[in-house]
Parts: structure tokens; C-alpha cells; sequence
């Protein structure tokens, strides 16, 4: 293992011998494993309580010999105070793999193997969806006029607007929105499906609405670069690819406008669709094949279905009710 600069650093509950192969692991995660600045300040704030802690927990500093013989009855306990102080999760499961990875380094090293942190389970993360939008909200944002007192270009208006309809109209990812090349989006008239090509390479047909296509081509009508038909439609402000970012962007500037929550993300107009189409009575395959789902479980975690409304579909659409 090649041998990273390591800055000094000061423990006050362990001895020198922790803390320089605490200095040498950040090292070697921001020099070679290439993790972020915040990782790396995350991942030794958390090393950092977890000796403090066992120092409190074994009424003495920590040395490399006893971290090395850490058992799990102490990780349990360090985690334990970590919940109590209302640690989320994710957190949690965060501080934990950073001691797994400093307990391997130790024993790439020959410090030590530090079994116990191996035999813990990470916490259970909830998962978090993203709220959908009230209809009329989630039509506004396709709409350039809400952003008329921007300093922005004309035709920027109309491209996020063109795009934030598409991921509404028809349940896009944004990658796959910004990925649609020209010849592959029809005119207003003369076509209503899109093929879209989602995770894995897959493609599906999705239906696209004539008014969705009509703010698309508004924007194509003023878009100062040239626009192939073998190049994406929807180019950035120098006419390079159009960045996942800058739509994010945009639909920032548009929650302070409307009033909406920090919820109100490109991902969550996606979701608006499937639960908007769901709460009009749309066919739970139809959505899983709209959303390009491999699996109907996924559909019915990503709308946020109830067992109530299971039961519904279930009792109105079995051939022997």
C-alpha cells in the first residue's frame, strides 16, 4: 500500500498510536479511494465520538491494542448513544462503515483485526420518496410565464419549462428527458408516443401530450444553436449538453416563486405523474410499464400505494369477485 501524507492529528481519549493511523487512514481515502473533502470530515468526526465514547465507556484512553479488541457489545453501545441523541439512519449507517473501513485498514497494516465491527448489522434506513406535487402546482412549473421577472433568455425559459412538462406529461427520469435526441420527439401533430431509453439500456413507449409537444417546439423555434436530429433536443446555454443541474436549478427558483416545499424536485414530478394517474383510477401495470419498472413492487413503494388501495385494484380487477 503506498503511503499517503498524513497531517498530524490530536486525540484527547486515545493515545498518539490511534491517531496517526487515524491521520494515514484519511490519507489513504482522500488520496487513493479519492473520497470527498466531506466524506473524509464525516467519516473522522464519527472515528472521533466513537473514541470518545469508549474512552468515557472503558474509563481510560484508547489504545491501538484495545480498539483492536473492540467486541460488539461496545459498537452496540456506542450506536445505542449515537440513536438516543436522534441520529438519523443514514447517519448511523454512515458512521458505521467508516469504522469498518478504518478496522480493515488497520489490518491491511497489521495493526490488528477488528472482528466486532464485521458481526454489527447497519441500521435499517427508511426509505424516503419524494412528495408529489398538487396538480395545479405541477402544471405551473411548466409554465416559462412564472419566471417572466428572471434575467434569463427567452428561449432558456422555454427550455426548462419544455422539459419539466416532459418529466410531468409522461413520468420521465430527468436523464432520460435530457437524452432524447430531436428525430426521436415529434412535431405537435404528427406523433403522441416518445421511445425512451431508461436504466440498463432498456426501451419503452410512453405516450407524450400534444401540449407537452407544443411547449417542445416553442423552444426549438427559438433556440439560437443548431439542433441535429441525431443530437439531443435540448441543449445548454452554449449549446453543449444540458446539465441534470441546471434544470434542479431552475425548479429552485420556481419553489421560492410558487410557494412549494424543498420536496418539489424534478424527481418529484415524475412521481406527481404516477400518483396523479393513480389517483384517477390508472392500472397499476400500465404505470409499472410507464415508468419503465422491472418489477410492480417497485411501482407500489415508488406511488406510495396503501394496502387499502391494493385491495381496491385487487377486488375490481380478479376474475373471480
Amino acid at each position: 500500500m503506498s503511503k499517503a501524507a498524513a497531517p498530524q492529528i490530536e486525540l484527547a481519549s486515545a493515545d498518539p498510536s490511534i491517531a496517526q493511523e487515524m491521520a494515514r487512514w484519511l490519507a489513504h481515502l482522500g488520496a487513493e479511494r479519492r473520497l470527498s473533502p466531506k466524506t473524509l470530515e464525516a467519516y473522522g468526526r464519527d472515528l472521533r465520538q466513537c473514541l470518545d465514547f469508549l474512552c468515557a465507556h472503558w474509563g481510560e484512553r484508547v489504545t491501538l491494542e484495545r480498539f483492536a479488541a473492540l467486541e460488539a457489545t461496545d459498537v452496540r453501545a456506542f450506536m445505542a448513544m449515537r440513536r438516543a441523541d436522534d441520529i438519523a439512519g443514514r447517519s448511523l449507517m454512515r458512521a458505521l462503515a467508516g469504522l469498518r473501513s478504518f478496522g480493515r485498514f488497520l489490518e491491511r497494516e497489521g495493526k490488528g483485526k477488528v472482528g466486532a465491527l464485521s458481526a454489527i448489522r447497519a441500521p435499517k434506513v427508511a426509505k424516503s420518496l419524494p412528495k408529489p406535487l398538487p396538480m395545479a402546482s405541477a402544471k405551473r412549473l411548466a409554465d416559462a410565464d412564472e419566471r417572466a421577472g428572471e434575467e434569463r433568455e427567452t428561449w432558456i425559459l422555454a427550455r426548462d419549462a419544455a422539459v419539466m412538462a416532459l418529466l410531468y406529461g409522461s413520468g420521465l427520469r430527468i436523464s432520460e428527458a435530457l437524452s432524447l435526441k430531436r428525430r426521436e420527439v415529434p412535431r405537435p401533430g404528427e406523433g403522441d408516443v416518445l421511445v425512451v431509453t431508461g436504466k440498463g439500456n432498456k426501451t419503452r413507449m410512453v405516450p407524450v401530450l400534444q401540449n407537452v409537444l407544443a411547449l417542445i417546439q416553442e423552444y426549438v423555434a427559438i433556440c439560437p444553436y443548431p439542433l441535429p436530429a441525431e443530437r439531443p433536443i435540448f441543449v445548454g446555454a452554449r449549446g453543449g449538453p444540458l446539465s441534470p443541474r441546471i434544470i434542479q436549478l431552475a425548479m429552485e427558483r420556481l419553489r421560492g416563486a410558487l410557494g412549494l416545499p424543498d420536496s418539489a424536485t424534478p424527481h418529484a414530478l415524475r412521481h406527481s405523474f404516477a400518483t396523479h394517474l393513480l389517483s384517477r383510477g390508472g392500472d397499476l401495470r400500465a404505470i409499472q410499464e410507464l415508468l419503465g419498472h422491472s418489477s410492480l413492487s417497485t411501482t407500489q413503494v415508488y406511488t406510495g400505494i396503501d394496502s387499502e388501495r391494493l385491495l381496491e385494484v385487487y377486488a375490481s380487477a380478479h376474475p373471480r369477485r
